[in-house]
């Protein structure tokens, strides 16, 4: 049993009700005696008696207590209910603790069994080189070899080592470790080296956070490598963080001004970003950087399409178109003549689309959204029917019947001609 009650347990216990005062409580104490004193007590239930009288008694003292030190020597119901909350408080507060620190040990047993499994045993074999690091987790720097121990038998027999690093105590293999010469200095390429292979096999596993962690410091150890600057500038950006995979790109620019790929790569982390006009321009050094490539012509295109400027966007995608049409190309042409009000480019794009691509059913309907808009009613209605084929569209469908129902009209003025 508890041997401190709150102001709630002991009314309760006493079967009081506020206010009350010191009489009250030794009334109600002497009440509950008659009740559950021991030598009244039925066979065998001696025992539930005295713990039951015991409690009474505490409650009752603390009761006291309380009525001794308030005004008046009497405890309102406010002091009571000022009171019990801040039992209760008291309360959660130190099962919040209780809970933490449970939660806390569970922590480090886990841990510990997971990356110390023999702490508890001694080790099998003495060690010889003190220092080493870990090859695979090159970020935990040098740690202190503890001590070598074997699991397994015969051809399965595997070899850990216990290492201390500045993270805690970690169990690796012990081929994964290499050990340190203090005596001779540490190369950058070697730096550069150990980190990228971790990083690749965190990329490989898709863990671009902890693979963009091990690449910077690659870069400290050689801040003008092109390879890790690159790679750095992928894992930040598939890890999410645009600001930091902006200002890695910028340096992989700095590095390598004249290729197209760090242009390319910045134009597109600057569209993820929603910063279109940073996008445009590095969309614009990347044709500079590579004037024949088509794909970069039309990201420049789409780029100025989005930030409204068609006549950019209809020079960029018609140099696009005359390097190498492709479907989307096309169909971003037949959007900015669209826009600009140029039919005929428009119709040529979308024709030409529907060449590149005869199964695109986007294709066919901006070939169709076109045609609408001219007099070719049978040419508009075949490329409805075509969309329609591939995909079941209602913008096409409604499209459609909006044609035909322009058709009579037609042939009854070109019969009354």
């Amino acid at each position: 049993m508890s041997q401190f009650l709150d102001i709630e347990q002991s009314m309760l216990l006493l079967e009081l009700e506020p206010p009350f005062d010191k009489r009250a409580v030794q009334l109600a104490r002497r009440k509950l005696a008659k009740v559950w004193h021991p030598d009244i007590a039925p066979p065998g239930k001696q025992f539930e008696h005295e713990r039951h009288l015991k409690a009474i008694n505490l409650a009752a003292d603390q009761l006291e207590r309380l009525a001794e030190t308030s005004r008046g020597g009497k405890v309102s119901r406010n002091a009571v209910k000022v009171s019990a909350a801040a039992a209760r408080a008291a309360r959660a507060e130190a099962g919040r603790r209780a809970y933490e620190e449970e939660e806390r040990r569970r922590a480090q047993s886990t841990e510990q069994q997971a990356n110390d499994p023999f702490g508890s045993r001694m080790p099998d074999h003495s060690v010889v080189h003190r220092y080493a690091r870990c090859l695979s987790y090159p970020e935990w720097g040098v740690g202190s070899v503890i001590g070598i121990y074997f699991t397994g038998g015969g051809d399965d027999i595997q070899q850990w080592a216990r290492v201390t690093f500045h993270i805690g105590v970690r169990t690796v293999p012990a081929g994964s470790l290499q050990f340190v010469d203090f005596s001779r200095p540490d190369p950058g390429a070697e730096r550069v080296e150990r980190f990228m292979t971790a990083a690749k096999h965190a990329l490989a596993e898709g863990n671009f956070e902890l693979a963009a962690r091990r690449l910077i410091y690659a870069r400290d150890a050689e801040p003008g490598n092109a390879q890790v600057l690159r790679l750095m500038t992928t894992a930040l950006w598939q890890a999410g963080d645009y600001s930091a995979a902006a200002r890695a790109v910028r340096d992989w620019i700095w590095v390598e001004r004249e290729r197209p790929a760090p242009h390319r790569t910045a134009a597109r982390i600057y569209e993820d970003m929603g910063s279109l006009s940073q996008a445009a321009d590095a969309a614009a050094r990347e044709t500079v950087a590579a004037p024949t490539d088509a794909t970069a012509w039309e990201r420049l295109g789409r780029l100025q399409l989005r930030r409204f400027d068609r006549d950019g966007a209809m020079r960029s995608l018609l140099r696009a178109r005359a390097l190498a049409p492709s479907e989307q190309g096309l169909l971003d042409l037949a959007l900015a003549a669209n826009l600009s009000g140029d039919l005929g480019t428009e119709l040529s794009a979308g024709e030409q689309a529907t060449r590149v691509a005869p199964e695109s059913s986007a294709a066919w309907s901006r070939y169709a959204h076109a045609l609408a808009r001219t007099e070719r009613t049978t040419e508009c209605l075949a490329a409805c029917d075509r969309a329609l084929a591939l995909t079941n569209d209602p913008e096409v469908r409604n499209l459609a019947e909006q044609v035909r129902g322009r058709l009579p009209r037609e042939l009854g003025a070109r019969t009354a001609a």
